[in-house]
């Protein structure tokens, strides 16, 4: 590669790429590279550096994740040419199951694209039959070096600046690029790496999650999970969200909040509301086949990007608790358009790709209030009593108004951005329904007893918990 007569950086016949990773960023990376270079005539080179084996079962196959695809992407992957095979998908999501200290209620989807699909990032838990399970981060893959990436299981170890490109350096080569993409989620020994050659670029603020899957019978699932997912809203300390999403033969648990440890773990399985989703009796930690404490991204990077270099997905801009692997397509996406259609050097990645990270950095923002509102209510006994009722009688008339049902899916599902939600929570027509509720449960005839000097009535257990 080498400076047009404007001297400025672009890639042309022949240009070399060196994609580090080979997750869903890398590989959205590489696929529409291809694409676009084939649409400017160009013939071009990508090396994609992962190595891990995506066929494998347990953590050497698996990019920790829970594993969720909003029936959005799966559509936009379509229209891009990516069709997830039957063997990817392990069970769409139709509906999800509300838990609060007062009940449990059923919300359906309210629209087909509200549809979500659950993925294994690698070939499944522990035990699993490696044949029975593809990767959904494999299948990608595979796409990638059908188009022509060659794929190096080698693990970049050091990366230099030179005046004509970057050199990447391994424990058995080093290689020369016109062009390096860093797809290396949030591990912070390669992004060290980054950082030599990225002077200003600021890694994303992480924090711990938890992550386990439970293997159960097929009918067993079946029969108590079905195609829903289990969402939590429950008092306990340090967890924004938690959720167990069916997956074939396996119940996968996710729980997203502040720094979660395995007591914090431990204590929210001991749970009535949590152990009553599964067959009465069952031993979690007999049907335990893997766990892990995987970071996830709570404040995304900053200039992830310089000449020749630029990061994406997680290494870059992510989604707040939501949807990492859409976040790791549109900043995949955006990467590649910008190198191709615009050019590689620093100007202009801040320029058109920078615009794409910092709209992803706003939405956030607004994610973290809605997350703070959120908290407020699962420490309100009384509050979650009342969206509880809100959510009850919307499934119970039916009909296509269901304002609090919906922002609640998308909230839990990541299926739309978080600017979207708010601007639905504070439509005129439901916060009025929000505060008629709040006063009709502040009326109510067991409101009003509780309220009364020393008379003594009986309460429900949420009452009583509260007093």
């Amino acid at each position: 590669m080498q400076k047009d007569n404007k001297n400025k950086l672009i890639l042309k016949e022949g240009s070399k790429i060196g994609v580090v990773g080979g997750g869903p960023g890398g590989s959205f990376f590489s696929f529409f590279a291809f694409t676009l270079a084939s649409r400017m005539g160009i013939n071009i080179e990508i090396d994609i550096f992962e190595t891990k084996n995506f066929t494998n079962t347990g953590p050497a196959g698996c990019n920790h994740c829970g594993g969720i695809v909003s029936e959005s992407l799966v559509q936009m992957l379509s229209a891009d040419g990516i069709v997830l095979p039957k063997q990817v998908i392990r069970r769409g999501i139709e509906s999800y199951t509300l838990h609060l200290e007062h009940g449990t209620t059923v919300i359906d989807k309210l629209l087909r694209e509200q549809r979500i699909v659950s993925v294994f990032r690698g070939s499944g838990p522990l035990g699993t039959a490696v044949s029975s399970i593809q990767s959904f981060d494999g299948y990608l893959l595979e796409l990638c070096e059908k188009k022509g990436a060659k794929i190096i299981n080698e693990r970049v170890t050091d990366a230099e600046n030179e005046p004509d490109g970057i050199t990447l350096i391994t424990g058995k080569s080093k290689r020369k690029y016109d062009l390096v993409v860093g797809a290396v989620g949030l591990n912070p020994r390669t992004l060290k790496i980054f950082q030599k050659i990225v002077p200003l670029y600021i890694p994303p603020k992480t924090t711990k999650t938890y992550i386990s899957e439970y293997y159960l019978k097929t009918e067993t699932i079946n029969k108590f999970f079905g195609n829903s997912m289990h969402v939590f809203l429950l008092k306990t300390p340090h967890i924004e969200f938690g959720a167990l999403i069916p997956k074939g033969n396996y119940v996968t648990l996710v729980l997203l909040g502040t720094e979660i440890t395995k007591e914090i773990a431990d204590g929210f399985l001991s749970l009535e509301t949590v152990r009553s989703c599964f067959p009465e009796g069952t031993e979690l930690k007999e049907i335990n086949s893997c766990l892990c404490f995987p970071s996830i991204s709570i404040k995304n990077a900053k200039n992830a990007y310089s000449d020749r270099v630029v990061l994406i997905g997680d290494s870059s801009s992510s989604k707040l608790y939501k949807n990492g692997i859409g976040a790791a397509y549109i900043t995949g996406k955006a990467a590649a358009n910008t190198a191709f259609l615009d050019g590689i050097s620093g100007k202009d990645f801040k320029k058109s790709y920078q615009p794409v990270c910092s709209g992803l950095d706003i939405d956030n923002a607004v994610g973290k209030f809605i997350f703070h509102v959120s908290t407020i209510i699962q420490n309100s006994s009384f509050l979650k009593k009342v969206l509880f009722q809100m959510v009850v009688k919307e499934q119970k008339n039916g009909g296509s108004k269901k304002e609090m049902s919906s922002m609640l899916w998308d909230t839990f599902t990541g299926s739309a951005p978080y600017k979207k939600i708010l601007r639905r929570a504070i439509n005129p027509f439901l916060v009025a329904r929000l505060f008629w509720n709040i006063i009709l449960q502040l009326i109510s005839p067991t409101n009003i007893r509780k309220s009364g000097a020393g008379h003594r009535s009986s309460l429900s257990l949420d009452e009583k918990k509260d007093q």
